[in-house]
């Protein structure tokens, strides 16, 4: 009776805070940091130990006695992972865990459109929480350095502020849902190679201007609930546990209040994992319940091991009370909050959320003649080829595979919107199946498949070669890097060979990242569409036919060759590393930030993308010439579209320090703005910059320095393109 009473109570604790929590709110008031006390005090050792490491695959424990859930994980960003197997990596089989496959995080940063990132948040955690998940693993925010990195799909692009203002809407939309959204990989996690290992040697002042300030919008001004540590090393310590990263920087100097969860086999050290800022850990090495141990989660670094440095006084209870502490506070923005919404999950407006983004962030590159659009009412012959116009591309890529209730292809989506022309279809190259881990190569005869190719593209009127890369390993895919610049599968090569029948043809590159283009001058156009999820094709569909005009611009630049690369224009060393040690050899200058100050010209700009209309950005101008550290900048002007085709100009505002004591990047991107303007008409835009901004980080201070003097502001649609600049003083 006794032990029944207790429970009650301490049920009752809990249900009485759980009442004071909305989705949203950041649940640090007094009241509810008592009862997560109260709630602390009556848990074991054992229970509070056990709160810190997994129970399975996807799933911490809770107390069964006291009423406190379990946490339950999914990958994602780019919706929410299929079930898989309490203690395997296989599928579990479900029938009701297909979802809706969204665009991947290129794409949406291609939007350069902070309301799209809202809507993406909102419906992805909309899936998350209709499949009961309380932390979904993502979005992924890590810098894009190199071209060859395996996961630069899943990010933001090289631009640290564009990747801030995108990620703060889709944290607060997730959560909304009453889902925890997980920013990854805390930090510098930019290969795949040696990522479980290689120690990234960089600089305090590139760490803070480029590497950290996603992660610190994410918490800042995103309030996200919990951040995945990254596999690699940074000073000698995994990132997972790594005391710099976790508790001087994330912990208390952004104070941040949430859960730090191990990517899965992210921890290598109790010590270090319990003193080092770590709160959960996941994936460590065992196979679990098959494992020759009665139960291998005992064995993680979290478990047994601390529960015995705890015990023997090695550790302060102290250090894991704080753990148990952020655990059970994310608990109440989650499984214990009362108010948390039912969820929805593949419904319409899901689709049609994904379709926008999608037709928002695809990125024209070359339309000469204006071969796009094509008229979708006209009788032509169109030879589609390229397998991956067909391909699948929800699956593969590593824990970004998804089980999409449907995928459009992209030459279903031209089937679907051009009903008059004839369509025929070649797959031109094969790939071979999508394996985690090892490549498959394809069984299929490449030189029948080329013949056929070009037999196709000789037939036609125009010919749209789907070619670029897939999400099957050492192409944009988790644990691989890339092996080479140019396209796989002999692609360069049939392209050639189809240009040499049909000059009438077009390239739409399905990737994540950059390519080589010996071929670009042949081509008539060139459209990057990304991984674009279940309504792939009908979203390229949509902006080849014109009923959407094309917005979309770079989240990241294409040098013409590696070599231009800032990463790799130091060899080895500096990308990937020997192994022990990467050495971040072009340090600020990552991205266009090389390009312009090195004077190097890629082979298409950040920020750069075309429309099927014309726009002239002109009236720029400043509020004022001189301001003091406190103020904001204000930058103003006009877009007007000449065309005939409704649009949208992405106007982005970029300043550079005129003689700093530093060294410095010609300019950065510091703001920008999606201006929608109807054919034949004008809008206004205003942009505000805080001055604090312009600061660099001042390695001999440990702080940010805002220099006095001058200033120039580049107005533009693009780093290469600028239509004015001009010359401001910070007093």
């Amino acid at each position: 009776m006794i032990k029944n009473a207790f429970k009650i109570t301490i049920f009752t604790i809990i249900c009485n805070a759980m009442i004071a929590i909305n989705a949203q709110e950041t649940t640090s008031s007094k009241a509810i940091e008592t009862k997560i006390d109260q709630i602390i005090s009556s848990l074991t050792l054992e229970e509070k130990v056990a709160m810190c490491h997994a129970q399975s695959k996807f799933s911490s424990p809770g107390v069964e006695r006291l009423g406190i859930p379990e946490i339950w994980m999914s990958d994602g960003p780019h919706g929410v992972r299929g079930e898989i197997n309490w203690d395997d990596w296989g599928y579990a089989n479900w029938t009701n865990d297909s979802i809706t496959a969204f665009p991947a995080l290129t794409c949406l940063a291609s939007t350069f459109n902070p309301k799209l990132a809202k809507d993406y948040g909102i419906n992805v955690g909309e899936e998350a929480r209709y499949r009961k998940k309380d932390v979904l693993l993502g979005p992924g925010v890590n810098i894009y350095r190199s071209p060859l990195n395996g996961r630069n799909f899943e990010y933001m692009g090289e631009d640290p502020f564009l990747a801030s203002k995108m990620v703060v809407p889709y944290i607060q939309g997730v959560q909304q849902n009453g889902v925890a959204a997980c920013v990854k990989h805390y930090a510098l996690n930019n290969q795949e190679v040696w990522r479980d290992k290689i120690n990234v040697v960089v600089s305090d002042r590139a760490l803070h201007e480029i590497y950290l300030p996603a992660f610190k919008a994410a918490v800042e001004e995103g309030k996200v609930w919990s951040i995945m540590g990254s596999y690699n090393q940074f000073k000698g310590q995994h990132c997972c546990h790594n005391s710099v990263l976790l508790n001087d920087i994330l912990k208390k100097d952004w104070n941040f209040d949430g859960v730090v969860i191990t990517d899965w086999g992210g921890a290598h050290d109790t010590k270090q994992a319990a003193l080092n800022g770590l709160d959960i850990e996941m994936g460590t090495g065992t196979d679990g319940l098959t494992s020759s141990k009665k139960n291998a989660y005992d064995y993680y670094y979290l478990a047994n091991p601390f529960l015995k440095l705890i015990k023997n006084g090695e550790i302060k209870e102290d250090i894991l009370n704080d753990k148990v502490r952020r655990i059970l506070r994310l608990m109440f923005r989650t499984n214990m909050n009362p108010n948390r919404p039912l969820g929805r999950i593949n419904n319409q407006e899901h689709l049609d959320v994904a379709r926008k983004i999608a037709g928002e962030g695809i990125v024209l590159l070359k339309n000469e003649g204006s071969f796009f659009p094509i008229n979708a009412t006209k009788k032509i012959t169109i030879a589609v080829i390229g397998e991956n116009a067909t391909k699948p591309m929800t699956i593969g890529g590593g824990s970004s595979e998804l089980k999409a209730k449907n995928e459009v292809s992209p030459l279903d989506g031209l089937k679907n919107r051009f009903k008059n022309a004839t369509i025929i279809h070649a797959m031109g190259y094969a790939s071979g199946p999508s394996a985690y881990g090892r490549v498959v190569p394809s069984s299929l005869d490449a030189n029948k498949l080329k013949q056929e190719a070009i037999e196709a593209a000789s037939k036609a009127d125009i010919v749209l070669f789907f070619g670029g890369l897939n999400k099957n390993y050492l192409q944009d895919c988790e644990g691989g890097d890339r092996t080479e610049y140019k396209l796989p599968f002999g692609q360069d090569e049939l392209l050639n060979e189809i240009l040499k029948v049909n000059k009438n043809t077009g390239v739409v590159l399905v990737s994540g990242n950059a390519i080589e283009m010996p071929w670009i001058s042949n081509v008539k156009a060139i459209m990057q569409t990304w991984y674009l999820g279940s309504v792939a094709g009908d979203a390229i569909a949509d902006v080849i036919s014109g009923d959407v005009n094309p917005s979309g611009k770079l989240p990241f630049s294409f040098p013409k060759k590696l070599s231009d690369n800032g990463a790799h224009s130091f060899g080895e060393l500096s990308f990937p590393g020997d192994g022990v040690n990467e050495y971040y050899k072009e340090d600020i200058l990552v991205g266009y930030r090389w390009h312009d100050t090195k004077k190097i010209k890629p082979l298409f700009a950040f920020g750069e993308g075309l429309s099927y209309t014309t726009f002239e950005i002109s009236k720029l101008d400043s509020d004022k010439k001189e301001y003091s550290k406190d103020e904001s900048i204000v930058i103003s002007g006009n877009v007007s579209n000449k065309g005939n085709v409704d649009g949208a100009e992405v106007v982005q505002v970029y300043i550079g320090k005129l003689n700093s004591k530093v060294a410095r990047a010609e300019k950065e991107l510091k703001g920008f703005q999606k201006v929608a303007v109807k054919k034949g008409e004008n809008a206004s835009f205003k942009i505000s910059i805080d001055a604090k901004s312009l600061s660099f980080y001042d390695e001999t201070t440990a702080d940010w320095n805002l220099e006095k003097g001058d200033y120039l502001i580049y107005i533009g649609n693009s780093s290469a393109s600028i239509s004015k600049k001009i010359k401001i003083t910070i007093q």
